[in-house]
This record gives structure tokens, C-alpha cells and sequence, in this order.
């Protein structure tokens, strides 16, 4: 059977792509701090003569800040066409000094592959990649079309990647997506995500005096941006656990009891996700359960404060501006261009007096939603079973990767969200991991996933 000599190949070859992918991890690819932008770059051409080794034709395509990596394989005629996404940027790794081993010194512990970038998203991406050539070096062939778009800069937004898929849908046409970047619900039980939610990422700074103030001059007489900023930001959300920005509910659907009741079934349970985020007690709004809170509603969160004197010691001063960095999740229906114009509205409202107040938008991304019942979702599915030897879920997923809405608006495409990750990963965090036996079922079931689509009439 054609697949198995593929599955034995890769299988036959597991150590040597588990040493490929620890060279992957080794590029500091940091896409936000520009310090890094010389590794990114590296990682890329990297990247592109990996691809171009294993038998694809490849092409680094520059962009105004990171490079993409567009690769293809268009030799089966007739068969359908995929378009496989991925990203090589990671996650800045900070706070250092809570990693175990250093983030960009692969290092296996048990059964797991700790890294930043491990899970999020080179390991899950390179699943792909390890397919193909699996594919490639025992049938001299793949069974569908393949087009593969990796960038590197889906950890600030994917701003350049999006004005290039409205510029290049002819190049990037095909007849679905596969994306990589995603969760299982836990070891051995794998979950295909139908549907994700938007964001929308602001910078919110409060300005006060012109300079640094003495606090012993002008404590208590000048109002201090960075409590002036706090002030703000506890008018951001209700008692309730509900964001407190008049408006941004109007276009939030009220979940539907057939969808809640399937989700109560299928996803995990308030204990699993109080467990799997490392805390007691949930907060957040009333009326749902947590794996409601965190895919059918929406979320307003405070993910960095900066203001003031930060080096060891004290400082007295009253400082001159203070900076929060925020972002939104957003549930379907909801438009990130009209929730930022109602947080700019809502932030003009309660901004002090004795201050001034301005927002910048940092990145923008719409919900999107893939009907389960997709031919191509039931294919995965199917490659699920094979790969992993248990059936998949069909699951919400509460995050947000920005090509998936331009795939579905502007390629006019479905795309499977094929997560491998656990839980516990630590996707963003320090200490972040791939346990390696989901990564070689991984390729198992991407074989698989690309054997069905070539299989179909």
C-alpha cells in the first residue's frame, strides 16, 4: 500500500527529523523585537533550502518587514490543490530566568521537546513538512497539489502576509487550507477546531507632565499618568466579569442550545481548564461555563503595563506617561474596526482631565467559521483515526491566527485547523514544549490527510 511505505519511511526516520527540527528551533526568530530580524531572515533561508531539498520548488518572498516562504509541488494533474500554512516567528521568550534549559537550546525531557517555537508553530508546521518528504522519497509523487505559505510574522499580527494573499489569489488558489496551530484536548484525544475567534491588539498610553516629576516636589498636586492608567483600565470591565464598554455586546449572537449542549459534551470541563491554566479559582463573565467564556464570547484582556521606574531600587518620581498593551478576542459578527472605534469612544470618556490619552492599533484579525460537514473536514477526520487511532472532536478554539479569515474571505477556501498541541504545552510561556509522539502522528496523519483528499472523486 502506497501510504504504508510512506508511514514506514517516516517512522523509519524519526530521529533524524527530531534532529532537523532542533535545528529549526535553534533560530532566535523573535518576529516583534527588532534585534532579531537578522535570525528571522536566517531562519527563513533556512527554511526554504529545507523545502527545496525534500523536492518542492521554493521562493523567499520579501516583504516590508519579515520574509515569506512560498513553496509548491503542482505535478498531479487533476487532483485537488492544497495550500498548507504555517509560521516560523516565535514568541519573545521572556522572562529568561524561568526557562529550565535556554529557549533556543532544544532539549528533550522524557517524551517531551522543550524550545520556544517548539509547539507554536514550528514543530506543528514541520509535521507537514516531514509528510511531503515522506510522500516524496517513496512515491516520487504526492497525491494532491501543494502549496505551502509559511511566514514569519504571525506573532505581530500577520501584517504583511494579508495584503499579500489579496495581491497573489491566483498564486495561492487551491481547493482547501490546512493549518497546524491548534490544540488536542489532551494526550491520545485529538480535535479538529471549527471555528476561532478575531482580535484586535491596541496600544493605550496616558501622557501627564512634560517630564519626569520629583514626587516629593509634586506628589499629590500632579495627577500620575500611571495611576491615571490604572484608573482606566479598572473601568474596563464590570463587576460581572463583562467587558464595560457600552456597544460592544450589540452584535454578539446569543449561543445557540444545541451548539452549548454539544460543546458541554465535547470540550473539556471547567476543572480541566482551571487545571490546564494553573489556577483555582475562574474569573470572567457570569452565566457560562469556561469553554463557553473562552470561545463564544468575547474577551478583553491587559497584556503588558509599562510606566515609571523599573531597575532595582527605588525611584521617586511621578513619571511623565504610562503605556498598556491590550487585546480583544472576538466571537463571529463581531468587527474588529467597529469594537476599536468603541474602545476609542469608551477611552474619551473616562480619560481624567488632568491628563491626555491616545491609542494605537497594532493588529486586526476577523473570526471565521468552517461548517464541519466539509468534505475536507471529514477527510481529516479520517486522518485523525489512522494517525492517532482515536476519532477526533470537532471543537471551538478561542484563539485567533489571522490568515484563516483571509483564506475563507478572500481565497474563498475552507481551512482545517489540524492542531497537534496539548494543553499543556506552554504556547507563549516559558518552558514551552512538543510532545514528540504527537509530533511523528502527527506526520502519520498528514500523510494520511493527503492520501484522502487525493483519494476523492
Amino acid at each position: 500500500m502506497e501510504a504504508e511505505r510512506s508511514l514506514l519511511y517516516a517512522r523509519a526516520n524519526r530521529g533524524r527529523f527530531l534532529e532537523e527540527l532542533k535545528t529549526f528551533l535553534r533560530f532566535p526568530s523573535v518576529s516583534a523585537q527588532p534585534a532579531h530580524a537578522a535570525d528571522v531572515k536566517r531562519c527563513a533561508q533556512w527554511l526554504a533550502e529545507h523545502l527545496q531539498k525534500i523536492g518542492l520548488t521554493v521562493k523567499i518572498v520579501p516583504t516590508a518587514r519579515h520574509p515569506l516562504v512560498f513553496a509548491t509541488w503542482l505535478k498531479a494533474v487533476g487532483r485537488p490543490t492544497v495550500l498548507i500554512y504555517g509560521h516560523y516567528d516565535v514568541q519573545p521568550p521572556e522572562p529568561l530566568q524561568e526557562w529550565r534549559s535556554p529557549p533556543f537550546e532544544p532539549n528533550v525531557r522524557g517524551e517531551d521537546l522543550f524550545a520556544r517555537g517548539a509547539c507554536d508553530d514550528k514543530g506543528q508546521m514541520f509535521t507537514h513538512v516531514k509528510a511531503l518528504e515522506s510522500l516524496l522519497r517513496t512515491q516520487s509523487a504526492l497525491p494532491v497539489n501543494v502549496k505551502c505559505l509559511f511566514e514569519g510574522e504571525e506573532e505581530i499580527g500577520s501584517p504583511n502576509l494579508l495584503p499579500f494573499v489579496e495581491r497573489n489569489r491566483k498564486a495561492l488558489a487551491a481547493d482547501a487550507a490546512v493549518v497546524s496551530d491548534t490544540q488536542m484536548l489532551g494526550p491520545g484525544r485529538p480535535a479538529i477546531s471549527y471555528a476561532e475567534r478575531g482580535t484586535l491588539a491596541l496600544e493605550l498610553q496616558v501622557r501627564g507632565p512634560r517630564r519626569d516629576l520629583h514626587s516629593g516636589n509634586f506628589g499629590g498636586v500632579a495627577h500620575n499618568p500611571l495611576q491615571a492608567l490604572c484608573e482606566m483600565i479598572s473601568q474596563l470591565h464590570g463587576e460581572d466579569g463583562r467587558i464595560a464598554i457600552p456597544g460592544i455586546y450589540d452584535r454578539v449572537g446569543k449561543p445557540k442550545g444545541a451548539e452549548r449542549e454539544y460543546l458541554s459534551e465535547a470540550g473539556p470541563s471547567d476543572q480541566q481548564i482551571l487545571r490546564n491554566a494553573g489556577v483555582k479559582r475562574p474569573w470572567g463573565e457570569r452565566g457560562f461555563t469556561l469553554y463557553e467564556r473562552l470561545t463564544l464570547r468575547p474577551a478583553l484582556t491587559l497584556n503588558g503595563i509599562t510606566g515609571g521606574y523599573q531597575g532595582s531600587g527605588g525611584k521617586g518620581i511621578i513619571p511623565a506617561h504610562a503605556t498598556a498593551k491590550l487585546s480583544f478576542r472576538l466571537v463571529p459578527d463581531q468587527k474588529p474596526e467597529d469594537v476599536e472605534t468603541l474602545f476609542r469612544e469608551h477611552i474619551a470618556r473616562i480619560t481624567p482631565a488632568t491628563v491626555t490619552s491616545s491609542v494605537r492599533t497594532v493588529s486586526r484579525a476577523n473570526p471565521a467559521v468552517v461548517d464541519p460537514r466539509r468534505p475536507v473536514m471529514r477527510a481529516a477526520a479520517s486522518a485523525y483515526g489512522k494517525g492517532f487511532g482515536a476519532a477526533p472532536v470537532f471543537l471551538r478554539s478561542g484563539g485567533t491566527i489571522p490568515v484563516v479569515s483571509a483564506f475563507q474571505h478572500t481565497l474563498k477556501i475552507p481551512t482545517v485547523l489540524m492542531g497537534f498541541a496539548l494543553p499543556d504545552d506552554r504556547l507563549h510561556a516559558p518552558n514551552e514544549k512538543f510532545h514528540l509522539p504527537n509530533f511523528f502522528n502527527g506526520v502519520a496523519t498528514s500523510i494520511w490527510f493527503l492520501k484522502a483528499l487525493g483519494d476523492r472523486p
